[in-house]
């Protein structure tokens, strides 16, 4: 047979080509080196130093701190919204005297709304000096008055950014991003807690509405998901969906926990190092322990009528606030770490009316906040809990005008150069004055004081330092308080 060799044989191909077949082999080297960089990514973040304590903790156990704590638990009374530093506890007779008077073109660079600004505003409430340390409080907060000598005002404090979502994640974690953890969730992820039937870090939201930024107030951000805030309801079911829609006899309840408990260490077992699955067995197993202290704790009907009045629950302005006030005294009572309580809206952000819409704010929280000092203190509670009071920035010295440019329904715009908050508890010096402002109440001039000096000293009276503090990520060593020039108010501390 011959074979004409002009016309071409088929021949049959019975694999990959040789293009093809180098081209598959490549690309499985990068899946076999991507999967071996995610393996050891992983095993690097089960081996993660955070000194002293070793391995990263990835629970609520408590652990110790890095030296003796003043403080054993931190209630935060966040008061969104940015109150007026020069209408509550920084007088300025200068701002008075020059009433009136144009000031615009000193600040125009500070000035959110500017079409809306006015001349300097003097304050329409009247100051006078109460306790022996003599300390400045206007006239909308009486109750609070009466505890200036446990209370130290940090009159120099400032901030970077005007606007409220920045502002707010700036004095929440440090950063201006939604990505930080919160100083809650730092305080959790160092020291653990005490009590392993309720959260280590809890949230006592407004029953109108949340705050502005959400739930990014209280998220754990890169820290392991366990270390985030919980929400608590202050009336009603404190958890949602806590409770079994049917009930069961104890003895069944108890062994199906057990047989969950076991199939949740298998199906844990097998996946090492994911911080998410870890904590959403841990937070089933926390709710189920919270079922019965939960609720107890939340539960006012043992309250005595006095304790109530004190905090003013029952009255229609003061009940929601003072509700929740009481309830956090109940939970470090109970060895809770972190408490956090916020305010709807933004009842602070007085753009407009302010003499009517200040006086609003302060009439909410003046007597809850002060019936919360009086009864820690009284119970000796206040000698190891640390209270903080402070918003996210401070407000102007000029007006801010609305429609008809009156003075009588103007308000002030935001500040981020001046801000008071205020410390009382554990290891702070009570009856103290830190820092001041300018002659007009618009920045912050002797020592001045950032947000990141009022995160390490809250740290610093907790018993951690805010330098070794660190959860390693991507190779950095973060911070709470980041790589910002940090220093101690040493000032306020006893």
């Amino acid at each position: 047979m011959s074979i004409d060799r002009k016309t071409p044989v088929a021949i049959p191909q019975h694999g990959p080509s040789r293009r093809s077949f180098f081209q598959s082999v490549a690309a499985g080297f990068y899946g076999t080196a991507l999967a071996h960089l995610h393996a050891r990514e992983v095993a690097a973040e089960s081996a993660q130093t955070s000194s002293p304590h070793g391995a990263t903790p990835r629970d609520l156990r408590p652990r110790p701190p890095h030296y003796a704590p003043k403080a054993k638990a931190v209630i935060h009374l966040f008061m969104n919204g940015g109150p007026s530093q020069m209408d509550l506890f920084d007088p300025k007779a200068e701002l008075a005297k020059r009433h009136g008077e144009t000031y615009f073109k000193e600040i125009a660079e500070e000035v959110e709304n500017p079409g809306a600004a006015g001349a300097l505003m003097r304050s329409p409430f009247t100051f006078r000096r109460h306790g022996q340390c003599g300390n400045w409080v206007s006239s909308v907060l009486p109750h609070l008055a009466e505890h200036v000598d446990d209370i130290a005002f940090i009159k120099s404090m400032h901030t970077t950014n005007l606007t409220h979502e920045p502002a707010i994640y700036k004095i929440q974690s440090g950063q201006m991003q939604s990505t930080g953890p919160s100083v809650g969730s730092w305080v959790v992820y160092g020291l653990g807690s005490v009590n392993q039937n309720l959260p280590a870090y809890i949230v006592l939201e407004d029953p109108k509405g949340l705050p502005i930024n959400g739930v990014e107030n209280w998220q754990a951000g890169f820290l392991p998901p366990i270390f985030q805030g919980t929400r608590f309801r202050a009336t009603g079911s404190p958890v949602l969906n806590l409770e079994p829609a049917v009930k069961h006899p104890a003895s069944v309840v108890e062994l199906r926990r057990e047989l969950l408990g076991r199939l949740d260490r298998i199906h844990r077992g097998r996946r090492p190092g994911h911080g998410e699955l870890d904590a959403r067995i841990a937070n089933y197993e926390l709710a189920a322990r919270m079922q019965l202290e939960a609720t107890d704790v939340l539960d006012l009907r043992d309250e005595r009528q006095s304790t109530l009045d004190l905090y003013g629950v029952g009255n229609k302005v003061t009940d929601s606030y003072g509700r929740r006030c009481l309830i956090a005294r109940r939970l470090v009572e109970c060895g809770v770490r972190f408490v956090q309580l916020y305010i709807n809206s933004q009842i602070w952000d007085n753009h407009q009316q302010i003499e009517s819409g200040l006086k609003h704010a302060c009439d909410r929280t003046d007597q809850p906040i002060a019936g919360l000092l009086t009864d820690l203190k009284q119970r000796g509670l206040l000698e190891d809990t640390l209270v903080v009071w402070g918003g996210e920035f401070g407000r102007l010295p000029i007006a801010q005008l609305t429609g008809d440019r009156s003075v009588r329904t103007a308000g002030r715009d935001h500040n981020k150069n001046a801000m008071v908050t205020w410390m009382a508890g554990a290891g702070v010096r009570g009856g103290v004055s830190y820092g001041t402002t300018d002659e007009l109440g618009f920045a912050a001039e002797e020592d001045r004081v950032t947000v990141q000096d009022w995160h390490a000293t809250m740290l610093h009276l907790l018993g951690l330092d805010h330098e070794r503090l660190v959860f390693e990520r991507n190779g950095l060593e973060e911070k709470l308080t980041s790589v910002f020039d940090t220093k101690l108010i040493d000032g306020i501390l006893a």
